[in-house]
């Protein structure tokens, strides 16, 4: 299965500044779809066993994430900042049938958060080119995970081996990092999970090529 995420490395803007709704509003727009429409594989493996509740997708591109949360019989508010994609995203949910079970919003996380608390919160590739608040942003997200909740953090964890010239700009976190970053309470939190895995992924030109992501799940107690 190809990950629906692979977000902003293949065209980026030259500017060091923060990348926003105009820029990813345009991305789509260049092709009727971008991600494959599959959910993210990490997300289905480390999601499968749990109780379906209030679950929060972060960045949730075209759907794909959303709509299979939503097919498990998780209540699901999913948000993206580009308005193009949440258009892509709706349809999805409505031909899925699962359209009453999403609430879509459209947020620039890096100026406003979606509402609430939730037994999951999923940050699948929650990467972007220039200054982008993301440790910020996912200590967000676990103060948003209610107790027994699950918050799930997946990303690369480096440039794809078909990268020449990698963009400096990217931060790639290893797992370890992120655990850091989000600044736990101690005694308030378990990890479950904290590792890197490779994987197969076809580069542009169709032939496989492989890349290293990394998924942090971790639990709050209380």
């Amino acid at each position: 299965m190809t990950d629906q995420h692979e977000h902003q490395h293949q065209k980026h803007p030259e500017s060091d500044a923060a990348v926003g709704a105009e820029y990813w509003d345009a991305r789509y727009r260049e092709s009727e779809r971008i991600w494959s429409g599959n959910a993210n594989t990490v997300l289905v493996r480390e999601v499968e066993g749990l109780t379906p509740g209030r679950a929060l997708d972060l960045g949730c591109g075209e759907g794909a994430d959303a709509v299979w949360l939503a097919r498990q019989g998780w209540r699901v508010t999913a948000t993206d900042i580009s308005g193009v994609a949440l258009e892509r995203a709706a349809a999805h949910a409505d031909e899925a049938g699962v359209s009453d079970r999403v609430d879509w919003q459209r947020h620039d996380l890096a100026e406003s958060f979606p509402a609430g608390e939730f037994d999951l919160v999923s940050a699948c590739f929650l990467h972007t080119f220039g200054e982008f608040p993301r440790e910020r942003i996912l200590r967000t997200a676990a103060a948003a995970v209610a107790p027994g909740g699950v918050l799930l953090v997946v990303g690369h964890a480096g440039w794809a081996s078909w990268h020449e010239e990698p963009d400096q700009s990217v931060r790639f976190p290893t797992p370890e990092q992120v655990v850091a970053e989000l600044e736990l309470p101690e005694g308030a939190w378990e990890v479950l999970l904290a590792e890197e895995h490779e994987r197969v992924q076809n580069q542009p030109d169709g032939r496989p090529g492989t890349r290293t992501d990394n998924a942090v799940k971790v639990r709050r107690l209380a």
